[in-house]
């Protein structure tokens, strides 16, 4: 694995993690509130699948960054398949959320565009 794919998983392993806690623990914000469009009245009504979300973004996140690493152990297979993996499944669940509602393209922009990256990294 290249260093430009470690670098780029890394980034996608943070950003993904970084997600998982706003989400979980501050969808409330309302600074926030242009990104998750969650309304104040609607937060106690979202707020379990809201945790979820952002602990199943910390796991993803987690897993790109063990990519990296099972890499530099020596492991090269298990982690090039990891971060293909998280990559492809980060890119699944991103145009999910985008169809189910467009307003979040602004959310789901960086989750297409860095995974995608790191997989041409790969590619290449």
């Amino acid at each position: 694995m290249s260093v430009v794919a470690q670098i780029l998983a890394i980034v996608e392993g943070l950003g993904v993690a970084f997600l998982g806690i706003l989400s979980a623990f501050f969808f409330r914000s309302p600074s926030l509130r242009g990104v998750f469009l969650i309304e104040p009245e609607n937060q106690e009504i979202v707020r379990p699948w809201a945790i979820s979300y952002g602990f199943s973004n910390l796991a993803w996140g987690t897993g790109a960054i063990a990519g990296v690493v099972a890499v530099n152990l020596g492991f090269p297979e298990v982690g090039r398949t990891l971060v293909v993996f998280v990559s492809i499944a980060t890119i699944v669940r991103a145009l999910a959320i985008l169809f189910g509602d467009l307003r979040y393209w602004r959310l789901v922009a960086p989750m297409v565009l860095v995974p995608a990256l790191v997989l041409v990294a790969l590619a290449i």
